[in-house]
């Protein structure tokens, strides 16, 4: 069975840090929302237990890859704590537009996508609860895009509450840099002390970012990418970045101000979505596959 499978990008809406835990972690308050918009991954099955990675990615050796470590994962899971007899193999391609260090998921993203696709390809019937879990081992996002639905997370970002944002419209920009999450985190000017409040608050207050004035500080690009944006609309840093993203009421506002833009921003509208593609699409395949 060969299926090409959708892997969203995702935006913080907002995002808070509001303490540091002992072992180095970041406590956070956070609002995930995933967009129509993101990569694609073609699976296809094999007879035996071997997994390849068609498309390798420049600079990242593919056993570093998370979609190889995800797949691995769940094979060694399903082999070793399940118990399954059968080969679990799988060749794997990616057509990838998301970029590297962007702050809107990708990594992350095509890991989820890779522990759905691959747990329905070969049958193995293991819990999205469970995925999820699988996915935390290695990394925090990870969870958010496994369960499909936009969250409010706390803690280190595992603890997730279902929320249903509006679904805006929305120009996201990237500067043309990466930034790394731990450059970000252990910067100590870093605000690390915002309040702990509810959801029903946090949605009435103006959404901020803790991440923006420091990649503002440190890359130029940052900086200039959000003065530009903010002359149109309200803007922001999603995750540590580096992409940035302006919120409309409409398509067609959003279109206005990206047909405006200078030559050096690059960017792409997309619409946020409460519900996953990854997971409207997986419904459909098990529809499909019910009728045979």
């Amino acid at each position: 069975m060969t299926l090409t499978w959708p892997s969203p990008a995702k935006l913080n809406l907002f995002l808070y840090i509001t303490g540091r835990r002992t072992d180095g972690y970041h406590e956070l308050q956070t609002l995930f929302q995933f967009l129509d918009y993101g990569d694609e991954i073609t699976v296809t099955t094999r007879p035996d237990n071997q997994i390849n990675l068609l498309t390798p990615m420049e600079g990242i050796e593919q056993e570093q890859n998370l979609i190889i470590k995800a797949a691995r994962l769940l094979q060694r899971y399903c082999h070793e704590t399940l118990g399954h007899k059968a080969s679990l193999g799988a060749d794997i391609s990616i057509f990838k537009i998301l970029p590297m260090g962007g702050g809107i998921g990708g990594g992350s993203s095509n890991a989820a996508t890779i522990l759905i696709a691959l747990n329905e390809h070969w049958g193995t019937k293991v819990s999205d609860d469970i995925l999820a879990e699988l996915g935390k081992s290695l990394g925090a996002d990870i969870p958010v895009f496994v369960r499909g639905h936009a969250a409010f997370a706390e803690g280190i970002g595992e603890i997730l509450t279902p929320a249903s944002p509006k679904e805006k419209w929305y120009l996201v920009a990237h500067p043309g840099i990466e930034i790394s999450t731990p450059m970000i985190f252990t910067d100590p000017q870093l605000n690390r002390n915002s309040p702990k409040r509810s959801l029903a608050a946090l949605l009435l207050a103006p959404y901020a970012n803790d991440c923006e004035p420091i990649a503002r500080k440190r890359f130029r690009e940052v900086e200039q990418l959000v003065s530009w944006l903010l002359q149109y609309a309200p803007s922001r840093l999603t995750g540590t970045g580096a992409c940035v993203f302006s919120e409309f009421e409409t398509q067609a506002d959003a279109l206005k101000v990206l047909n405006k833009a200078p030559s050096w921003v690059h960017g792409f509208i997309a619409q946020g979505l409460n519900e996953s593609p990854l997971h409207r699409f997986r419904a459909g395949i098990t529809r499909v596959l019910r009728q045979q």
